[in-house]
């Protein structure tokens, strides 16, 4: 079951503890594709209500198989004051070129017309892999609201046509793989989504610090210990519910356990992740 309780905490916690000030809500660590649709909407009404006067934005991902049920929840964010609305390409019935893929998310942007619009590119678990460069060609013809693209997936030259091709559209382009942030940052994307972004989230703005001064040895530093942690995990099998295992150790907070057919992660991995991301010493002496 969802726990609405914990959400007031687990804001604080990523305001002072990460200074982390956006999130992305009902995503794929949020297991959003895994709950109801009543589920889905108590979960962004309550985000948005402990994130007021706390977080910069929070963006609901409304994305599903059902266009209907996809549209609803468009409608529901915008009624809740979400700022932002993203979407996933369908993936069992899945579009196969990018005119269909446009349709079926023109068809959802259209119903929350005042809502920023982010396309949810993760081809890793969509299995759509119709490239984001071609995408992006005339869609603000198709999707007046289109503000940018959660880019999830390793594919940097694919990444960087966009930002290049796109430069005067200003769209966002926030990456999603936290290992490659730095190579993502470096080509032009300029913001993150990610998982590790709860319990990593200070170290990563020290990262971005470090490379705005520039300093990109310090950054370097800051992208390879994260991925010395994420390598190790990794090995160990590394998903949502290990996720959840380790922001509930790092933060305290109950994340709970995941929705079948997800199982809750072993306790050898919460000893040894435990013991690795206790070990790792970071620049800033932490």
């Amino acid at each position: 079951q969802i726990n609405l309780s914990v959400i007031r905490q687990y804001v604080d916690y990523l305001v002072t503890e990460q200074n982390v000030k956006n999130v992305f809500v009902n995503g794929t660590t949020g297991e959003g594709l895994s709950l109801s649709t009543q589920e889905r909407k108590q979960l962004a009404e309550e985000w948005v209500c402990q994130g007021k006067d706390k977080l910069d934005h929070v963006i609901i991902h409304v994305g599903a198989l059902s266009l209907p049920e996809s549209q609803e929840l468009a409608r529901h964010a915008a009624a809740i004051g979400a700022s932002g609305i993203a979407v996933i390409a369908p993936f069992f019935f899945k579009p196969t070129n990018k005119g269909e893929l446009i349709a079926f998310l023109q068809r959802v942007a259209s119903e929350a017309p005042a809502v920023p619009f982010y396309y949810y590119h993760i081809p890793p678990l969509t299995g759509v892999k119709i490239r984001v460069e071609e995408l992006l060609d005339g869609i603000k013809e198709w999707i007046p609201t289109f503000q940018g693209v959660k880019f999830s997936d390793t594919d940097l030259l694919d990444l960087a046509q966009c930002i290049n091709k796109n430069e005067r559209e200003q769209f966002a382009f926030l990456y999603g793989v936290d290992e490659q942030l730095l190579s993502a940052l470096a080509i032009g994307a300029n913001g993150a989504v990610g998982s590790t972004y709860n319990y990593l989230g200070r170290k990563t703005n020290l990262m971005l610090q470090a490379l705005a001064k520039p300093d990109l040895a310090l950054a370097q530093k800051y992208q390879f210990l994260t991925g010395e942690f994420l390598n190790f995990v990794i090995k160990l099998g590394f998903g949502v519910a290990q996720t959840k295992a380790v922001m509930t150790f790092v933060s305290g907070i109950p994340m709970g356990p995941p929705r079948l057919p997800l199982v809750d992660a072993s306790e050898e991995f919460i000893v040894k992740a435990k013991a690795k991301l206790d070990s790792i010493v970071w620049p800033d002496g932490d």
